[in-house]
């Protein structure tokens, strides 16, 4: 039995060994055509579980099994390096933001003012309707 639970393990992280390797989260140099190259740098996370039983019988162990992975790989900057030798770092989603929840929080107040003035012209839209009925 310790053997299958062995194998169930050593084959998934095998599969993920293949998918995430260090040219995931640092990408091929990209040359464009006036030299500059660009780099691309990922955040890859990844989760790996798994579990397995073993019954025993009159007759035979029964042993049953399964494991399962998951793997997300997020772009998160390009390091580009220019023709002069000049080295920038370019980040996705902004200067500063840790996460994308940070950008729906900074766009709460705009929202909220759109609400409004949506909700201020229906009801003096609403008004001069009631004006004209007179």
């Amino acid at each position: 039995m310790s053997n299958a639970i062995e194998g169930i393990l050593g084959v998934s992280m095998e599969k993920i060994r293949e998918m995430v390797d260090v040219n995931t989260i640092i990408g091929d140099p990209i040359s464009a055509p006036n030299g500059t190259t660009i780099i691309p740098v990922s955040k890859v996370s990844f989760g790996f579980a798994s579990g397995g039983s073993d019954l025993p019988t009159q007759a035979a162990e029964k042993f049953a099994g399964g494991a399962g992975a998951g793997v997300t790989v997020k772009p998160q900057a390009f390091i580009v390096i220019k023709t002069d030798g000049d080295v920038e770092l370019l980040e996705l989603g902004g200067a500063g933001k840790t996460s994308p929840l940070e950008g729906v929080v900074e766009a709460i107040p705009g929202v909220i003012g759109k609400i409004k003035d949506l909700v201020g012209k229906k009801n003096s839209d609403s008004a001069d309707e009631s004006d004209d009925a007179e």
